[in-house]
C-alpha cells in the first residue's frame, strides 16, 4: 500500500515567484512570437507598398464604421495577437494613417477578437471541439468586434 506524498505549503513569495515565471513565460513563448509575426506582416505591407491598394479596396467596408481602408490592417494584426493590434494602431496613429478617433474604434476590436489564431489552436483544438462547432467559434469574435466598433463609434459620436 503506497503512502500519499504530503505536498508542500508554497509561501506567499513562492507563488509569487511561480505566477512570475508562468507570466514570463506566456509572454515569452505565445504572446512575443505572435506580436513579431504581426509586425513582419504590417512592415511587409508598408514597405512593398500594398498597404495604398489594401486601403482602396478594404475603403468601403471600413467606411461603414468610419475608418479609412488601412484600418484593416490593425485588425488583421489583432486577429494574431492582441497586443499586436494595439501597437499597430498606435504606429498607424503616429504616423498619421489614423486619427485618435479611428484608434479608439479600433482598440475595443482588437481586445474583442484579437489573438482568435492562438486562442483557436490553445483552446478549442487542444480539448479536441467538434468540428461542427469551428465555423462558430471563429465567427463569434469577428460579430463582437464588429458590433463594438458600431457601438464606440456611436458612442464616440455623442462625445466629439
Amino acid at each position: 500500500m503506497g503512502e500519499a506524498k504530503e505536498e508542500k505549503k508554497l509561501s506567499i513569495p513562492e507563488y509569487f515567484m511561480l505566477g512570475a515565471k508562468k507570466g514570463f513565460y506566456i509572454t515569452v513563448e505565445l504572446i512575443a512570437p505572435a506580436m513579431v509575426m504581426a509586425y513582419v506582416i504590417i512592415m511587409f505591407l508598408q514597405l512593398s507598398g500594398l498597404m495604398p491598394l489594401i486601403g482602396a479596396a478594404l475603403g468601403p467596408v471600413m467606411g461603414i464604421f468610419g475608418l479609412p481602408g488601412e484600418a484593416s490592417v490593425v485588425l488583421l494584426a489583432a486577429f494574431f495577437a492582441k497586443a499586436a493590434g494595439a501597437a499597430t494602431a498606435a504606429s498607424m496613429y503616429a504616423a498619421g494613417v489614423l486619427t485618435a478617433e479611428e484608434a479608439t474604434i479600433l482598440f475595443p476590436a482588437c481586445i474583442t477578437m484579437g489573438t482568435l489564431v492562438g486562442h483557436f489552436a490553445r483552446i478549442v483544438l487542444v480539448c479536441n471541439v467538434r468540428p461542427l462547432y469551428y465555423p462558430v467559434l471563429l465567427a463569434t469574435p469577428l460579430i463582437d468586434a464588429v458590433i463594438v466598433m458600431f457601438l464606440t463609434r456611436f458612442v464616440l459620436a455623442f462625445y466629439l
